[in-house]
């Protein structure tokens, strides 16, 4: 009887203990590089002691992994915390009534252009898309400084993007489409072709093409171009269309997913990375642009108030990326 009443409080304890650990833990699914979005989440554990679960995207499926992983799981959701590279895919999972509405205390200071009108996703630390270029095969005087430059014959061959089927290549060619229009942007896009531009896995390996010189430029964001700066490569970067059609301004965005296993974690967790902390640390890691004001100040990195951005509705973009994918699939394919 003694030996029947210890087992009965032995899996009591049990079923305690793993209950009590299942509510300390949050899931986040990323598709922020590893080496940056992973010192920010460990920082998390150790200030609120909430274990993190971690799921992140691979290089070359840059947000279509884990935003199709998302729209599969839908049903019976796994992950608590969407952290995305750019807004499109938070706004793709808003659609298809994926995301929940939660407004953060923090998000208060953030502009309002990079704030869904319904609290399902919130901004914060920017990238901006810029063109990379190799100082020993072009003069600063004489780089490109426009998405234009692609179809220049005088740069024939000498122009790379990442597939832009993924990643903030792919949110960038749709802001293209919805500032230029759909005739106007297919056009550019065949005379692209036509001029030999190549077409790269990813932006990493855009930046390793044109620090290696197989390339004059490329596409990239700013925090792979700062990373072939801080290795010593032979680039320069340049802010694009300054003046003209402007910079594509790229801000991570945070998600809650709705009927989340740990929702209040979630919350905490989408509370810690809206602060002007975490700012300065992807600022000081990989050079991206805080958006809340009066931000911590970290060397060489731009503002975005000194950059001209392009000027995008954020939806009109999502909308876009999804409707101009057979025409992606088939431009890749050529």
């Amino acid at each position: 009887m003694w030996l029947k009443a210890s087992t009965l409080i032995f899996a009591a304890c049990l079923l305690l203990t793993s209950c009590t650990k299942k509510s300390d833990e949050v899931v986040v699914y990323t598709s922020i590089d590893q080496v940056f979005s992973e010192p920010i989440l460990k920082d998390f554990e150790q200030a609120t002691g909430i274990r993190v679960k971690p799921v992140f995207d691979t290089e070359e499926t840059k947000s279509t992994g884990v935003l199709n992983r998302l729209i599969a799981e839908k049903d019976n959701p796994q992950c608590d915390v969407f952290w995305s590279g750019d807004p499109v895919r938070a706004l793709v999972l808003k659609r298809k009534g994926i995301t929940s509405s939660y407004l953060s205390p923090n998000a208060a200071e953030i502009p309002d252009e990079f704030k869904d009108a319904e609290d399902h996703w919130i901004g914060f630390s920017s990238r901006a898309r810029v063109l990379l270029y190799n100082t020993n095969l072009v003069k600063s005087e004489a780089a490109p400084n426009s998405i234009y430059d692609f179809i220049n014959l005088k740069w024939k061959g000498q122009g790379t993007i990442a597939n832009p089927l993924f990643g903030t290549t792919s949110f960038h060619v749709a802001a293209i489409f919805s500032a230029l229009g759909d005739a106007a942007a297919k056009e550019f896009f065949a005379k692209m072709k036509a001029n030999g531009v190549i077409v790269a896995t990813s932006n990493g390996d855009v930046r390793k093409r044109v620090a290696d010189g197989e390339v004059a430029f490329g596409l990239a964001d700013t925090d792979d171009a700062n990373e072939a700066i801080k290795e010593g490569k032979s680039v320069a970067m340049v802010f694009l269309d300054q003046p003209g059609i402007g910079t594509l301004i790229v801000p991570n965005t945070v998600s809650l997913i709705k009927n989340s296993p740990h929702a209040e974690n979630g919350k905490k967790l989408i509370d810690y990375l809206l602060t002007r902390e975490v700012e300065a640390k992807l600022a000081a890691s990989c050079a991206q642009m805080p958006l809340l004001p009066n931000a911590i100040a970290v060397s060489g990195v731009t503002s975005v108030d000194q950059i001209t951005p392009m000027k995008i509705d954020y939806e009109h973009v999502a909308q876009k990326l999804e409707e101009i994918q057979p025409f992606l699939k088939d431009w890749v394919g050529k």
